[in-house]
């Protein structure tokens, strides 16, 4: 049986005549947690927004749940499960948090499903719980990118992927919501995680992928790559 939720095969993405990614292939299995390391402008973001119909691709095959999604729309594919928290968490500032939770739940017909996801969010979020009629912009960083994450679980993903969660954050903070991808993980969701800290990237996936200047150079299983000495040493700082 394929286990494959999402499989990308030699992708090529171009911003003018610049090749951003190529021949990028990865795949995503259900229920894991997968991660895309390497260096700012490595192409990690690319590979989000090409995968949520933000870019166009020029080459290559975007599959989810064996059915290609390529050449869709941002809002098709978000109907399709795949939902995307952009590097900079993107929160509508000026709206409160409840209408930002809310909004991530705007497919949703069924106020009842709504209010089920808004007690789950709010149990796995405490922090959230007594801001409901804050305003996102009044927050920290931190507390924005749980927002952020928050919102994107009320649509209810079958693939959450995250661009740079710990990005700007305080240590403190950055623990906190790496502590909350691993509960999420539990609740059964499938993430893909780019992320500039491969040490926080590799010890909370299950599979990697390294990227350098829009290529795969490596990949594998994070307890392979956590001891391979060329790992350590360029994307983990260790001698």
């Amino acid at each position: 049986m394929n286990n494959n939720l999402l499989k990308v095969s030699d992708l090529d993405v171009y911003y003018g005549e610049v090749r951003s990614l190529e021949r990028v292939s990865i795949e995503i299995d259900y229920g894991s947690i997968v991660s895309v390391i390497g260096s700012n402008g490595a192409g990690k973001t690319t590979l989000l927004k090409a995968i949520s119909g933000l870019i166009p691709i020029q080459n290559g095959t975007i599959e989810f749940r064996q059915i290609s999604v390529k050449g869709l729309s941002p809002h098709e594919i978000t109907r399709r499960k795949i939902i995307h928290v952009p590097e900079g968490r993107h929160i509508l500032t000026e709206m409160t948090v409840l209408e930002n939770l809310e909004l991530g739940a705007f497919i949703e017909k069924d106020r009842r499903c709504v209010e089920s996801r808004l007690y789950d969010v709010l149990n796995l979020f405490p922090v959230l719980k007594d801001r409901l009629k804050q305003k996102g912009g009044t927050m920290s960083g931190g507390e924005q990118q749980m927002l952020a994450i928050a919102r994107a679980l009320m649509s209810s993903p079958e693939l959450l992927m995250l661009d740079e969660p710990s990005l700007g954050l305080a240590p403190l903070m950055v623990r906190e919501v790496f502590r909350i991808i691993k509960e999420i993980r539990k609740r059964e969701k499938t993430i893909l995680l780019v992320e500039q800290s491969a040490n926080l990237a590799l010890k909370v996936s299950q599979y990697a992928f390294i990227l350098e200047t829009g290529k795969v150079v490596l990949s594998g299983l994070t307890s392979d790559l956590l001891n391979q000495g060329q790992v350590r040493k360029i994307y983990l700082g260790e001698e």
